[in-house]
């Protein structure tokens, strides 16, 4: 089963990779460069040291971010799924900073904080924290009731019914949360980079494009997904690791 996972994530690679490649040589536009003319152009950006340059940039305020808001966010949706008040209190906070547009926020948290790491660490928790908040909240709310009284009746405490049957039940909704917000702290370090400082991978972005480098501009992005992709399938790793067998989801299923 999982040889014919990996099959398939392979075949959908190839797939995706031969329809960039043939897209780039119809061509679809004069600004769409092809798979291997951008594979070129990222080669030569590692060779020269460049591309490590950009990410230890990127990676600062990336890392960061998703720390603070992967530690307060899986924290404050604990509070919030267990306590109405807190729900009351702050789940429309962190739903308005989802709904919000953050590319209309950046000049105010600019103002506010300069353009420096501070702003661009703000921007990823915005990113990411409202997504793992709710996420987690959701999760603990719909544990089920019987596995709440199942421990009482056990005479277990507060804090172990919290870390040994709702953490579990709950932990393939939050581990989903923490995925979309990883993501999404991805987008939040590049639009920072883009739009507060040219600096790591959003400078090689912007550059290339405004000298018509298209196959680097390209290969910078492709970079970003490439280790976005593999940051998601690591945190996959872990939760099998912290969640083995039974351990892991609603025991009721």
């Amino acid at each position: 089963m999982q040889n014919r996972a990996l099959i398939l994530k392979l075949f959908s690679a190839f797939a995706l990779c031969l329809t960039w490649e043939i897209a780039g040589r119809v061509p679809v536009s004069y600004a769409f460069p092809t798979f291997f003319e951008s594979m070129s152009a990222l080669a030569e950006m590692t060779a020269d040291g460049r591309l490590f340059d950009a990410y230890a940039e990127t990676l600062r305020p990336l890392i960061i971010g998703i720390s603070i808001s992967a530690f307060v966010g899986i924290i404050v949706g604990l509070w919030v799924g267990l306590s109405p008040l807190f729900d009351w209190l702050f789940s429309p906070i962190f739903i308005v900073m989802q709904a919000a547009p953050l590319a209309a926020l950046i000049p105010l948290l600019v103002l506010a904080y300069g353009i420096g790491l501070t702003s661009k660490v703000i921007v990823v928790c915005i990113m990411a924290m409202p997504v793992i908040v709710l996420s987690t909240s959701g999760a603990v709310k719909n544990t089920p009731e019987s596995l709440k009284e199942m421990g009482e009746a056990f005479l277990a405490s507060r804090l172990s019914v919290i870390s040994r049957i709702i953490l579990p039940a709950a932990s393939p909704v939050i581990f989903a949360g923490l995925r979309l917000g990883v993501s999404a702290g991805f987008i939040g370090a590049i639009l920072a980079e883009l739009k507060i400082t040219p600096t790591g991978v959003g400078d090689i972005i912007t550059y290339s494009r405004s000298i018509a480098d298209y196959p680097s501009m390209y290969a910078a992005i492709f970079s970003i997904i490439v280790l976005s992709v593999l940051f998601l399938n690591l945190l996959d790793k872990v939760e099998i690791i912290l969640f083995k067998g039974n351990q892991r989801g609603y025991v009721s299923d």
